[in-house]
């Protein structure tokens, strides 16, 4: 559990750092791929965070 806590930790601020700086370089298509990445890894916290909760496959 310490383990999948610190992932989802490291990966929401990582997401949300690279979010809000691809968000500074207005105009730059390199900040819109920055921000995209920075959304995978939002989404892959949220995966993390999820994964406990689904349903067992039959």
């Amino acid at each position: 559990m310490p383990l999948r806590a610190a992932l989802m930790l490291i990966f929401f601020l990582a997401g949300m750092g690279l979010v809000i700086f691809g968000w500074t370089m207005t105009g730059k298509m390199s900040g819109l791929i920055i921000m995209i990445v920075g959304l995978i890894l939002l989404l892959t916290a949220l995966l993390l965070y999820n994964k406990p909760f689904e349903d067992p496959k039959r």
